[in-house]
């Protein structure tokens, strides 16, 4: 555990997150989904009480059944180019996803939702215990608000084609 508070740890969730959607070419649209923070469960540091922080995104560019694939694989190269361990894959064809941490025990996750709608969650460790801010919308972001995203609606000329990457060219 670290010394640094919630609040910095949320920041650190929230470059995890926007360096693992904007890795994507071309480059996905997204909204914040739900975020929050809670305890752990008694834990301590220099006797102050600790909290991680979730952060969520959800992506609004249309990804066909086609290319879902494609797109889960650049996240997934991204991680293991940082050097992320990659602690599991959900293969099934209903919610596929792939599962990694950082050296310093951020998880992290990209899966496929209801009408092929991606999602990226990274859930820090426990921390020192502070206020944590809302998520900041950044560039290739859409401004959201309410508790419940809508579906995919932003057409891409490459992700929402429903024919497979070529295998003989490598995924953007």
């Amino acid at each position: 555990m670290s010394r640094i508070s919630m609040q910095e740890a949320a920041e650190k969730a929230d470059a995890i997150m926007l360096g693992s959607i904007s890795s994507v070419k071309p480059e996905l649209n997204w909204v914040h989904h739900a975020w929050s923070d809670g305890g752990c469960d008694g834990h301590t540091i220099d006797g102050k009480p600790t909290g991680s922080v979730t952060r969520r995104a959800a992506v609004m560019t249309i990804v066909s059944e086609s290319r879902r694939g494609s797109l889960l694989g650049v996240v997934e190269r991204h991680w293991e180019k940082l050097g992320y361990e990659i602690t599991g894959h959900n293969t099934s064809k209903d919610v596929p996803a792939v599962h990694a941490r950082t050296p310093e025990d951020f998880r992290m996750s990209v899966l496929v939702g209801k009408k092929g709608q991606f999602f990226l969650t990274v859930t820090t460790p426990c921390f020192i215990e502070s206020e944590v801010q809302a998520p900041r919308t950044r560039a290739g972001g859409t401004p959201f608000e309410g508790s419940v995203v809508p579906d995919p609606s932003i057409p891409s000329e490459f992700w929402s084609l429903d024919v497979p990457v070529p295998a003989t060219s490598p995924a953007p």
